[in-house]
């Protein structure tokens, strides 16, 4: 039974709800600032940690109010923080949210010390990383990073799942080599399509409502999803990820992986809010009688 290693942002989320969102130089009043914790890296983390992984999280932070808030909530869902570095020279990084009342979004991110992370980060992978475990990245951190930390990860034998979001901070580029990508529809048009799988060892494309599909080089298998009633989709994709590495760690296949991603996700868009709604086996159960491996 390996660890997840996740590589990633850790930003707080200021969310505030509107009538309708602004037009350029207009003023809205709107209700009460929510200041939520999140980032892609710090998600997966949790919704990782929540079903039973024994989690490490590898990032960094501002010296700043934002900074102890978010290390000690990755803390308390029981995540390993000791690879989370304080950055003396810059903020944590932050996301301004504007929502409406359809649901609608504006996002503005400012990256802070996420914008940092590199060598530092990459030796701190290193250290302990075995080949049963499985590293998780994303693309809200430098791309030099998480294309040396994929090499890093292979050398140590590991398994590497890269989430590529946001995809165009990789419009352009030649994918790296992984073991599991995965992308929704949006992302994998952005890409280059199913033709992906050629470059990695196998892709994930997800399809929100109508569940996924998982490509292994010529075979391609459609993962049916669960049905509920969902009421916000936000870090539903975030949950997917998280699942799907925690299942890898313990041992499960390809399919039972994304099987298994493919409830968590429609389990977290079953609540309100990114963080809060991330499920644990208990919700799973609850939900679609899914015992967790």
């Amino acid at each position: 039974m390996g660890r997840v290693v996740v590589l990633g942002s850790i930003n707080m989320d200021l969310v505030v709800k509107v009538a309708s969102l602004p037009r350029a130089g207009d003023t809205v009043l709107g209700d009460r600032l929510l200041t939520i914790p999140g980032g892609k890296g710090a998600n997966q983390a949790v919704a990782a940690a929540r079903l039973g992984a024994d989690v490490r999280m590898i990032g960094r932070v501002g010296n700043d109010a934002f900074g102890a808030e978010l290390v000690a909530g990755l803390r308390e869902d029981g995540i390993d923080t000791t690879g989370v570095a304080v950055d003396e020279g810059d903020a944590s990084g932050v996301a301004l949210i504007v929502v409406d009342r359809g649901g609608e979004n504006q996002i503005t991110v400012a990256p802070g010390a996420n914008g940092k992370v590199g060598d530092e980060e990459i030796a701190r992978l290193r250290d302990g990383l075995e080949s049963g475990d499985v590293v998780v990245m994303q693309l809200e951190i430098p791309i030099p990073a998480v294309q040396a930390a994929i090499g890093a990860a292979h050398e140590a034998g590991a398994r590497v799942i890269l989430n590529a979001a946001p995809s165009g901070a990789m419009a352009g580029r030649q994918v790296p080599s992984v073991d599991l990508l995965i992308v929704n529809e949006g992302e994998a048009e952005q890409l280059g399509g199913v033709a992906l799988v050629n470059a990695v060892e196998a892709l994930v494309v997800t399809l929100g409502a109508a569940g996924s599909v998982l490509y292994e080089k010529n075979k391609a298998t459609p993962i049916q999803p669960q049905k509920v009633d969902a009421v916000d989709a936000t870090a539903a994709g975030d949950a997917f990820v998280g699942a799907v590495a925690f299942a890898l760690a313990r041992g499960a296949s390809l399919v039972e992986a994304v099987r298994l991603g493919g409830a968590a996700g429609a389990a977290a868009a079953t609540k309100v809010g990114a963080r809060p709604s991330l499920p644990t086996p208990a919700d799973l159960k609850r939900l679609f009688g899914m015992e967790v491996p």
